[in-house]
């Protein structure tokens, strides 16, 4: 029976030794083993690594947040600062401001009350002399109008008239004579303030000459040690103590405000103090000196000049 030539045999293949498959199939599962040990430590050390620079960003993170914490917190509280310290200066500023205002309107309401006032016065006193001179001008109209009436009657009692100044000047004449006999009898002395003083008196006469003399005032007084005060011209003069015995009395003088005592003084010596306004002094002369009593006169200039 011709036979196929498939069925030819086909030449058998040496068959394998057992031991052989399990050696290579060892190396692989050793080689398979270190292969999977390495991914295992790489991924391990990447895992290590990625946690440990997942650690460093948040520190970082941290420290830059606290560090900006810390800056924001810094720069607010120099911003604070400088805010006050700008609102000190401004409330200072203000008030500075405010003050100045103040007292600038003060002063000017000041001025303009002063100016106010000054101008009304003066206003006032430019018509009251705009009223004396209409005044005087009308009486001097009035007696322009007299005069002219009485010229005719003037002329015709012009003899007389003559006549009587021709009399007047005889008693002048005579009356001068008696009063430069009478300042014969008068004398000066020295005052208690070293100054020589003027005519002195030593009673009633005397003091009646030195009156129509007309060189000074005269204003007599009786003081007793009862009375407090006694107002003589402008001094005011109390008694402290009068000795009859020794002819020596104690006064205290106030002028000017000012109190000064005149201590143990004698009859008939002049008593000086100075007022404002005068270059002379006032002289206090005290003629009779009883117990508790003085009785005398104060002299005080008529003219009065300043001392310079």
């Amino acid at each position: 029976m011709p036979t196929n030539e498939f069925d030819t045999k086909m030449p058998e293949r040496p068959q394998e030794s057992p031991k052989g498959h399990t050696g290579v199939f060892a190396v692989l599962i050793i080689g398979l083993a270190l292969a999977l040990a390495g991914d295992g430590y790489l991924l391990t050390r990447s895992n290590q690594a990625t946690e440990d620079l997942a650690q460093m960003r948040d520190g970082t993170q941290t420290q830059i947040a606290k560090l900006g914490e810390a800056t924001t917190t810094l720069l607010e509280q120099r911003m604070q600062a400088i805010n006050e310290e700008m609102k000190g200066v401004q409330d200072n500023a203000a008030t500075a401001v405010r003050k100045a205002r103040s007292e600038a309107q003060k002063q000017g309401q000041e001025l303009r009350s002063s100016f106010e006032s000054t101008l009304e016065e003066q206003h006032k006193q430019v018509a009251d002399e705009l009223t004396q001179l209409k005044d005087a001008t009308t009486a001097t109209d009035s007696k322009i109008s007299e005069v002219s009436t009485d010229v005719s009657g003037v002329k015709t009692d012009v003899s007389g008239v003559k006549t009587e100044v021709s009399n007047v000047k005889a008693d002048v004449a005579t009356a001068q004579s008696g009063l430069e006999k009478t300042g014969a009898d008068l004398k000066r002395v020295m005052g208690d303030m070293g100054v020589m003083s003027g005519l002195i008196a030593t009673n009633a006469k005397d003091l009646s000459a030195l009156r129509e003399l007309g060189e000074r005032n005269y204003f007599e007084f009786d003081i007793t040690k009862n009375q407090n005060q006694k107002k003589i011209g402008n001094l005011t003069l109390t008694l402290k103590k009068s000795d009859p015995k020794r002819n020596r009395y104690t006064v205290e003088v106030m002028a000017d405000d000012k109190r000064v005592e005149k201590k143990d003084k004698t009859v008939n010596e002049p008593v000086q103090l100075y007022v404002s306004g005068n270059r002379l002094p006032y002289e206090v002369v005290v003629n009779q000196i009883k117990k508790d009593e003085i009785v005398g006169y104060l002299a005080t200039p008529k003219v009065t000049v300043a001392r310079q």
